[in-house]
């Protein structure tokens, strides 16, 4: 019989742990916005160990709005990171050759709007002006609002724009001091439903039932960091993947997920406000049919004109610099029932 001394045995065991932890590839996740009901699949991905299933330890950052992880990850601070593909568009059209794109679509309808009150007149686009919009200088709402205005006939020396802070966005509009803001649809209703905005008094315009084709907020990452490292990658967006699968099939325990991360989160709201990203901007008839992850080049090239009309590129703009599909998993991943 081989005997193994307790001392001996102790060592071993600590060092089949640090082999284990050594085998799963630390992988710093940057998001866009605070712990809130939408990030609930990344942290049910977590819990339920599908990145760990792909030999990944997924650590999430909370972000300061859409713009926030493009630098983070061009930088390599992060390698992956959950942005605005239209912001990444601008970012790499100004930083040319940075490190930096999209590789998994998750809103394929964007959550880009305005929300208004209908109390103090705000009811269809056309009643903006002559308005006050409240509208935070880092919003990707705000950054589209050019092209909604187009497309919707909006005069936009008629608007009175009024930049705000995040944190201030929602009270502003829930005391009056402004008539509507920018923001991201899931956001912006549910914040004001705390504050006592009831849903009947909130005109909810979605920028992308208005003529908007862009695409919404997609992961990115650091292009040297995902040629080095493309199973990592692939990996990483097949967990992510199965994350938003469970929590469309469960949305109450993603939350749960979430709740352990943000205990100071209410349940109930941040449950709706994830149901309203899946039915509004994830599960939308091109994922059903397609599964989520992929875009459609005809689309992007309509969103990348739309974009011309309101931004004035110094680079000829190039769609398979904004968005590489060459770390997707097969389709039959990606669907979701």
């Amino acid at each position: 019989m081989l005997h193994i001394k307790p001392g001996l045995f102790a060592a071993l065991a600590l060092g089949l742990s640090a082999t284990l932890a050594q085998a799963e590839t630390k992988m710093p996740f940057a998001l866009d916005w605070k712990f809130e009901g939408p990030s609930a699949p990344y942290f049910l991905a977590v819990d339920e160990g599908y990145y760990g299933e792909a030999g990944l330890d997924v650590e999430i950052a909370e972000g300061k709005g859409s713009l926030d992880a493009i630098p983070k990850v061009a930088t390599g601070a992060y390698p992956v990171g959950f942005a605005d593909i239209n912001s990444l568009m601008k970012f790499l059209d100004q930083n040319p050759g940075a490190p930096v794109t999209a590789v998994m679509m998750v809103y394929d309808k964007p959550p880009f709007a305005v929300v208004g009150r209908k109390s103090l007149g705000v009811n269809v686009p056309k009643d903006l002006e002559g308005k006050v919009l409240g509208a935070p200088p880092p919003d990707g709402a705000w950054a589209q609002f050019p092209i909604f205005a187009k497309e919707t006939g909006l005069d936009m020396d008629k608007i009175k724009v009024e930049p705000v802070g995040f944190p201030t966005r929602e009270p502003m509009l829930a005391e009056g001091k402004v008539d509507a803001v920018t923001g991201f649809s899931f956001s912006s209703t549910l914040n004001l439903k705390r504050l006592g905005v009831g849903m009947d008094d909130q005109s909810i315009l979605l920028m992308a039932d208005y003529g908007v084709a862009l695409y919404g907020n997609a992961i990115i990452v650091n292009t040297d960091y995902a040629k080095a490292h493309p199973e990592e990658i692939t990996g990483f967006i097949r967990a992510t993947a199965e994350g938003w699968k469970a929590a469309v099939a469960d949305p109450g325990k993603a939350v749960d997920a979430l709740l352990k991360r943000n205990p100071a989160a209410d349940k109930d709201l941040e449950t709706e406000r994830l149901q309203m990203a899946i039915d509004a901007n994830v599960l939308t008839d091109y994922v059903k049919e397609n599964g989520m992850g992929g875009i459609d080049a005809d689309r992007m090239a309509t969103a990348i004109e739309q974009t011309k009309t309101v931004y004035e590129f110094q680079n000829t703009p190039d769609a398979a610099l904004y968005f590489d599909s060459e770390y997707l998993p097969d389709a039959a991943e990606l669907k979701i029932d």
